[in-house]
Parts: structure tokens; C-alpha cells; sequence
């Protein structure tokens, strides 16, 4: 069984989109851990209605403990960490099958890897389905292996299914939740990452471990379909729940306001070194993002984009996230590695011949591809070009996956785009996308900006 990095650690490939969270939750609050030392690990599991197929109390301690963690998005050291603790559960009992589940759903889930490329993910997928169909387990059980297996596929929709199967049977089952929510996450299906949990949340009681955390799931949910007061309210319930202190998000809010300088020294600070040390998807996609935000802002990133393509060169061929695919693909044109965006280019529009059932496969022709020529265009000074690879699929970015937030950098291309276009019927789309975006975000420094540049050309007579 492979272990997958440590969630919460410096050196952990994090999936894309957990900091982007609200933080839920605090310390104090836990999973059965605890009772489960004076219960007995088992036990406690069974009477949570969650039974575990295992002989070794051990290994329900250390499956409890891996759980924990990764809810939390912290690495507990005394606990041993992420690794630390998928190490001794392998150790504890080689057969199971949850353990597996857990440990191969935790590597996919991070979007650093897949069964196409790694062989060893691959060889650690399959003889998790063996271990499942040479032992009695429970019908839960069994849905979460075959949810593992299908994510592996790289049909997520159907991987939800799944997990939604078990949730509706047994709505406090952490691992069901936690799962189809950053998976819808990655879908961008942000209704359903908000019902799904509107759907279990009255069984989660105060009394059961991880309620508070539930609550901040909840709460992001509610945040990314615009729910804001009802968001905020359920932030306010609990005094564990606590808010992310986001370089990132910081760093945006000053090239909001056009403090470039300011923003470009918490990357130098903050966000490059995390990238250096992590290689994480989300400090790849934070990186790219902003990098890229500013240079549209006329900002100089000087060589900063050769630290990231370091980083990013060696995911050219992965296509295991279009929302990643287009962040690779910022790094390879800002450091101009035109062999790396062609390999980028030439093995995604490949895959997209060849979906299967890979969803992001299967989407990358329509939506995937166009957006991905968009950057190229934009690098090679053609924004008439943008604007018409960009603006039909403007709507359909969301099925990309990640936050509101992040999927804005789309949204300023365009508009920035279509202020540079030569064609009067583009300029028109500047103005139209200038006034749609200050109705939806008034007071905003940066709409202010860009509708004086459009008034400096006569845009918005």
C-alpha cells in the first residue's frame, strides 16, 4: 500500500483547493480517537454504526487517526503524521480493505499522480480491489472501493455517485463526505458540494466528533454558490471554527487595491518558498495564478516563473486536472518553454481523442483546449484571438473545478483581452464585461481601473 504524503506538512503535495477552504474546526475537536483508547478502537467504530472488516484494533485506531488528520488538514507528530500512520496501518493489517481505500483515495485526491502515468498508484489500486473480493466486507465498504477505484478511472461524477450511495445510508460516514466534497470541488459542481452536505448535516449532532468541521464544509459551500449571510451565520455557530490565514487570498487583496510590490513580497516570502519545499498542486496553482494576475496588471515578475516551471515541467503529461493543466501551462509560457507548452498542448489535445471515461478527458476538447489556446494567443499578442476562444466558453469554466476566486484569473484575461482588441466589435465586449463586472462586485479597485483604461480609449461613450 503506498503512502501518500502528509497533508498539512510542508513537504506534502496537497490537493488544489483545500487552503482555498475556510479552515474548519480546532484541535479540541476530534474523532472517536480518544473514547476509542478507553473502548477499544473497534468498538467504538461499530457503535458509531461505521464497522470496520478488520481483526486489529490497531488498525481502526490508525484508520481513525489518518481520517482525523486529513479532515482537520493538519500532520499530528505525535500521532506520527499522515505517512507515519499509513505505514503502522499497513503494518497492523495488510488486508484492509478500508486502509487501502484511504491510503490510494488520499493519493488521487492530491491530483499529483495517476494510474496512467504511476505504476505503482496503478499496482496499489488493483490490489486493493483484489484484497476487497477476497473478504466479507460491508456493503459501505465495498462502495468505497469501488468509489476509489472509479476516481482512479478519472470519472469523478461517477465516483460521487458512489459516495453519495453510502451517505445516504450512513450520512455520518467522514470519509463518504469529505471525498465527494473536494472531488465535487474539483468538478466545479458547487450546488451539488453544498447539498451534499445540506443533505447530511441534521445527523451530525454536537456530540459526535468532527461536527464543528462539518460545519465549516457546510459553510463553503454555501459561500461558493453566493449564500453569503447564511455562510457566515453557520461560520459564527461555533467558536472551533477558525479562518484560514491565506497568503494567497492576501496577496490578491493587494493587487486589488495595486499594491503590486506588497503582494509580489509575500510571494517572495510566503508563497515561493511553500512551492520550493511542497511541490504542492495548490501552492502550484496559487503560484501561477498570481504571477500570472500580475502580469496582466503590467506588472514585471522578473525569472520568477523559471522557480515555477521547475515545479510544473514535470506535470506537462499528467492531464489529471484540466483547472491544473491550464496553471502548467501559465508556467511554461511566462518562462517561454515553448517545448514544454507544446508537449502540454499536444498530449492533452491526444488524451481528448481518447476520453474513455476520464471526465476531464472528456471535457478538454469543448472547454479544456480552447482555454489552454487562449493563454497561447494572449502570449503571442493576439487578444482578438482570446476573446473569441474565450468569451463562448465563459460559462462553462466552472466545470473546470476550483473556487470562485480562483477561476476569476479567467475572467480578467478576458476583459483585459478584449481592451487590447483591434476589432471594434471586441472593444464592445470590454465595455459589456466591465459593466457586468461592476454590478457583481461594486467597489472594487480594480473594476475602477480597468473601466478608466476602457474610458482612456473611448470604451465607454
Amino acid at each position: 500500500m503506498r503512502r501518500p504524503p502528509p497533508p498539512g506538512s510542508p513537504a506534502a503535495p496537497r490537493p488544489r483547493g483545500w487552503r482555498d477552504q475556510p479552515c474548519q474546526g480546532s484541535g479540541a475537536d476530534t474523532a472517536p480517537e480518544r473514547r476509542a483508547r478507553i473502548l477499544g478502537a473497534r468498538k467504538a467504530w461499530k457503535d458509531a454504526r461505521l464497522p470496520l472488516s478488520t481483526p486489529s484494533n490497531e488498525a481502526c485506531r490508525l484508520f481513525d487517526a489518518t481520517l482525523t488528520q486529513y479532515v482537520k488538514w493538519t500532520n499530528d507528530q505525535s500521532l506520527g503524521g499522515i505517512e507515519g500512520c499509513l505505514s503502522k496501518l499497513k503494518a497492523a493489517d495488510p488486508t484492509f480493505a478500508l486502509g487501502h481505500a484511504i491510503a490510494n483515495g488520499l493519493i488521487l485526491i492530491g491530483t499529483g499522480s495517476s494510474v496512467r502515468l504511476d505504476k505503482e498508484l496503478d499496482l496499489a489500486v488493483k490490489t486493493m480491489v483484489e484484497i476487497s473480493k477476497a473478504q466479507p466486507l460491508t456493503q459501505r465498504e465495498r462502495l468505497h472501493v469501488s468509489a476509489v477505484e472509479t476516481f482512479a478511472k478519472g470519472n469523478l461524477p461517477k465516483a460521487c455517485e458512489l459516495w453519495e450511495q453510502i451517505l445516504q445510508d450512513h450520512p455520518t460516514d467522514m470519509l463518504a463526505l469529505k471525498f465527494s466534497h473536494d472531488a465535487y470541488f474539483y468538478l466545479g459542481y458547487q450546488e451539488q458540494m453544498r447539498d451534499s452536505v445540506a443533505r447530511i448535516y441534521p445527523f451530525w449532532t454536537p456530540d459526535i466528533p468532527l461536527s464543528s468541521y462539518v460545519k465549516g464544509i457546510y459553510s463553503f459551500g454555501l459561500m461558493e454558490t453566493n449564500l453569503y449571510d447564511r455562510a457566515e451565520k453557520l461560520a459564527k455557530e461555533d467558536s472551533d471554527m477558525l479562518a484560514c490565514h491565506n497568503y494567497w487570498h492576501w496577496a490578491l487583496y493587494l493587487i486589488e487595491k495595486g499594491e503590486y510590490e506588497a503582494a509580489l513580497t509575500i510571494y517572495d516570502d510566503h508563497i515561493l518558498p511553500s512551492l520550493r519545499v511542497s511541490g504542492a498542486m495548490l501552492d502550484v496553482v496559487d503560484s501561477c495564478s498570481m504571477l500570472y494576475r500580475l502580469q496582466m496588471e503590467g506588472v514585471s515578475v522578473g525569472e520568477r516563473w523559471q522557480d515555477v516551471l521547475s515545479v510544473t515541467q514535470k506535470h506537462s503529461r499528467d492531464h489529471i486536472l484540466l483547472f491544473n493543466d491550464v496553471h502548467f501551462l501559465m508556467a511554461s509560457l511566462g518562462a517561454g518553454d515553448s517545448r514544454t507548452t507544446q508537449e502540454l498542448l499536444t498530449t492533452l489535445r491526444d488524451a481528448s481523442e481518447s476520453p474513455g471515461e476520464n471526465y476531464q478527458h472528456l471535457l478538454a476538447r469543448d472547454v479544456g483546449l480552447p482555454l489552454c489556446q487562449a493563454l497561447v494567443e494572449a502570449q503571442s499578442g493576439n487578444p482578438d484571438g482570446v476573446v473569441e476562444l474565450l468569451q463562448p466558453i465563459r460559462y462553462r469554466l466552472v466545470q473546470i473545478g476550483g473556487s470562485n476566486a480562483q477561476r476569476d484569473v479567467f475572467n480578467q484575461l478576458l476583459i483585459h483581452a478584449a481592451l487590447n482588441c483591434s476589432s471594434g466589435i471586441h472593444k464592445n465586449v470590454a465595455r459589456s464585461l466591465l459593466m457586468e463586472r461592476d454590478a457583481l462586485k461594486p467597489n472594487s479597485p480594480l473594476t475602477a481601473r480597468l473601466i478608466r483604461r476602457a474610458a482612456a480609449v473611448h470604451l465607454l461613450q
